[in-house]
């Protein structure tokens, strides 16, 4: 059987038997790609279009990275980008510091997508379903007074106080 990368970070997972001698260049390229799993990247669109980011198979890139910062040249509009492959179950992180004051809409497959507004960032969770993964936003804590020190109420989402 030969090397596949069908999990969530694209780390080439070798067949039993396969690639001897290779084990230790593969073992030590797919722990640095876990590493990258948790630092952060820049990804630029290229143009004032649509956009699709691809993680790589078994080679480090900067979607792969858990704080991801998205810049363009000047975008005239709202814009897509889509996070691929659509097979990627994984949490982002993402800014949006393109230029021309646009949003952009972060989708997968045909699922839901969300929009982060120009200079704004969000945490995003990529489902992987394929051609119709979706993509959803992670609501964060805030606290009911602005202060998350003593006595602070905590809310989730569109919760109930704590």
């Amino acid at each position: 059987m030969a090397s596949t990368h069908d999990n969530d970070l694209r780390l080439e997972e070798m067949a039993t038997g396969e690639q001897s001698g290779t084990w230790g260049t593969k073992t030590n390229t797919n722990l640095e790609l876990i590493a990258d799993a948790f630092g952060s990247g820049t990804e630029n669109m290229g143009s004032d279009g649509n956009t699709t980011i691809t993680m790589a198979d078994a080679t480090a890139d900067a979607v792969r990275a858990l704080f991801l910062t998205i810049t363009s040249t000047t975008l005239t509009a709202t814009r897509e980008v889509t996070l691929a492959p659509n097979t990627v179950n994984k949490i982002w992180i993402i800014k949006n510091s393109t230029t021309g004051s646009q949003t952009i809409t972060i989708k997968q497959g045909s699922g839901g997508t969300v929009d982060i507004l120009n200079g704004q960032t969000k945490v995003i969770v990529t489902d992987g379903a394929g051609s119709g993964a979706a993509v959803t936003e992670v609501p964060l804590i805030t606290s009911a007074g602005g202060d998350l020190g003593d006595n602070a109420k905590i809310r989730f989402g569109a919760g109930n106080d704590l």
